[in-house]
């Protein structure tokens, strides 16, 4: 599996000093054509697209992460990347970056346009993963919503709901 991982790394990583000589308005400006290149296309066509810009938004990802942040993905948080994307499960242990790598798939499907969720285990992670991954994904032009267990406002859960990307519990987005 690391085999066929390592040919997509490698692209991600070729696309690695253009990104980073890149003014910051233009990552907003790659996500937005992006965007429109997914718009109006089905599932598999948006998937087969999803593929073949996946090495620079990566690359993208990796680079607002950078900025942000102060985070750099490692080319084994890539993969990790990767793995999620292709709708597989990537065991990572404590402290080896799961929130960082999640970065990568969550832009990615957020393209599309039609929101994504993040399930976390408690309010603490959905709390701390979207203020400080929220950085990363605003520098690339997305909104970041959160939801709480303390959320009791339905026009607060709805305006979080509606963000681009979305953390939260898995009791209170089951609940919900």
């Amino acid at each position: 599996d690391i085999k066929k991982l390592k040919p997509i790394v490698d692209k991600v990583n070729s696309y690695e000093e253009e990104v980073r000589k890149m003014k910051a308005d233009e990552f907003v400006a790659f996500t937005r054509k992006y965007q429109e290149m997914l718009r109006g296309k089905d599932y598999e066509e948006q998937e087969e697209i999803m593929w073949e810009i996946l090495p620079k938004a990566f690359a993208l990802v990796r680079e607002a992460g950078r900025r942000t942040i102060g985070l750099r993905h490692f080319d084994v948080q890539v993969m990790g990347a990767i793995v999620l994307h292709q709708g597989k499960i990537a065991e990572m242990k404590t402290g080896e970056g799961k929130t960082l790598v999640a970065t990568m798939p969550l832009y990615l499907r957020a393209l599309t346009k039609r929101g994504v969720h993040l399930v976390t285990v408690n309010d603490y992670l959905a709390s701390r993963d979207g203020s400080e991954m929220g950085e990363l994904y605003k520098f690339l032009g997305f909104s970041v919503g959160v939801i709480l267990e303390t959320m009791h406002d339905s026009v607060e859960k709805r305006k979080a709901y509606s963000a681009d990307i979305t953390y939260g519990t898995n009791n209170e987005f089951g609940f919900d």
